[in-house]
């Protein structure tokens, strides 16, 4: 298997791409890793480094597309950055099966549906990240960003995509799926939410157990959430941030007082545990669902140990065959 590492645009440079990529092939005897960004920059991270130079190469991208960069101009104007050089690596070359990058989300989304295209029968692509659940479990959102405005029938084929991943990836062999709403009752929620509701209620492929509350998404009574890309990564983005402040605040209470320092120290186990739980690094980035080829989209400030969690991600999506499956149950719903 070959994979493209887009080396450049997240917060941790070259030293968190190239390493996780070098982690991964220490794990994978049957992956090899196409390099892309500044080669001299990348050259730096290679060198004295113990790998298969056979299973490496590189390839010269010296330009960078950032978050303010507006995505259609990015694609149009930024031919040498290293991310649509590895979108173009991607399309074209049919032996390379899928890309990871840390870089600018829009301009991700929007190269990957132009340049490389849909799985057949799929209205959008979406991201669907995970986060962990209170009982050691994870949970799926999806969509988380990909798209703000949304069909009844695009939650339903996102909900399809989100089984899919959790099954062929985690092995979560039927994922309980809900519908991100205002209440738990069949009947709230605006026309898109009822309308989708009844489409999720009815599809025979789903595990479909109804709608969700917000406060309820790390309960470790859902596998799957499904969501429009607004809501999804307000909720994935609310999630994370409150855990990293309740974290932060934690840490200041127990600084606070010397009794307090004195009890830490006998919990201090407990309290790295808790740490390395909600550390979202831990689990990989957000898959991009729908598309021909396999794009996972790594936390802009991943470190090497999550971007070699991104590969394994696409590694074992292109093990699966997930976008074959896909295409058939598309294809039998369609007859139907």
């Amino acid at each position: 298997m070959k994979l493209i590492i887009d080396c450049a645009g997240g917060d941790n440079g070259y030293k968190a791409t190239v390493g996780g990529a070098l982690t991964a092939l220490a794990k994978h005897d049957d992956l090899s890793v196409v390099l892309i960004g500044d080669e001299r920059e990348i050259e730096k991270e290679l060198s004295g480094k113990d790998f298969d130079t056979r299973r490496v190469s590189t390839v010269h991208a010296p330009g960078v597309i950032t978050g303010n960069d507006k995505p259609t101009d990015a694609i149009r104007l930024k031919k040498d950055s290293s991310m649509i050089k590895s979108i173009s690596m991607l399309r074209e070359e049919q032996e390379i099966d899928g890309m990871i990058s840390t870089g600018a989300t829009g301009a991700i989304v929007a190269a990957a549906t132009l340049r490389i295209g849909r799985v057949r029968g799929i209205r959008r692509p979406a991201f669907c990240p995970l986060l962990p659940t209170m009982n050691g479990g994870i949970v799926g959102i999806c969509d988380s960003g990909a798209n703000t405005d949304v069909t009844p029938e695009m939650l339903l084929q996102y909900a399809l995509m989100g089984t899919l991943y959790l099954k062929n990836v985690y092995g979560v062999e039927r994922p309980r799926t809900a519908l991100l709403n205002v209440g738990v009752e069949e009947e709230k929620g605006d026309d898109l939410h009822k309308e989708g509701y009844r489409l999720l209620k009815n599809c025979p492929d789903l595990c479909f157990v109804g709608n969700m509350e917000g406060r309820d998404l790390l309960s470790g009574k859902y596998d799957l959430v499904v969501a429009d890309g607004f809501s999804g990564n307000v909720l994935c983005k609310t999630t994370e941030g409150t855990a990293l402040q309740l974290l932060k605040k934690l840490k200041t209470d127990i600084c606070s007082k010397k009794k307090y320092k004195f009890g830490a120290l006998f919990m201090r186990k407990m309290f790295m545990e808790e740490k390395e739980f909600m550390n979202y690094q831990n689990y990989g980035g957000s898959v991009l669902l729908g598309v021909e080829k396999t794009v996972v989209k790594g936390h802009g400030s991943s470190d090497a140990k999550a971007v070699a969690v991104c590969i394994d991600q696409a590694y074992t999506i292109k093990k699966s065959d997930m976008n074959g499956q896909l295409s058939g149950i598309l294809e039998r719903m369609t007859k139907d």
